[in-house]
């Protein structure tokens, strides 16, 4: 959990440091827009990916691990192994995606 809010505290860092930044010529102003906004970026997944793990920590410890959210199927193994995080099995999540 530390690491989820020291990801949100570099978010907030970004964002207050962009309003304070005084502006210079206009391409200076695009550059710093551009590589604030890639790093907060960078900062936003960081905190995403970190959520995510600390939920497949919890369905590990509360015995879920490895079971769609929504049908309660096992998911497959090679898929896991793939993506460790999945909380769908390969069906649901395509459902989900259609809608």
């Amino acid at each position: 959990r530390g690491e989820i809010d020291l990801a949100e505290a570099a978010s907030e860092t970004l964002k207050r440091d962009q309003s304070s930044e005084g502006t210079g010529d206009e391409a200076d102003a695009g550059t710093k827009t551009f590589e604030r906004e890639h790093e907060m970026s960078l900062a936003n997944n960081s905190r995403d990916l970190l959520v995510q793990v600390e939920r497949a920590h919890g369905r590990l410890d509360a015995g879920t691990y490895g079971r769609c959210e929504n049908c309660g199927t096992p998911i497959p193994k090679a898929r896991l192994q793939a993506f460790p995080r999945a909380t769908l099995c390969v069906s649901c999540k395509q459902r989900e995606e259609r809608r």
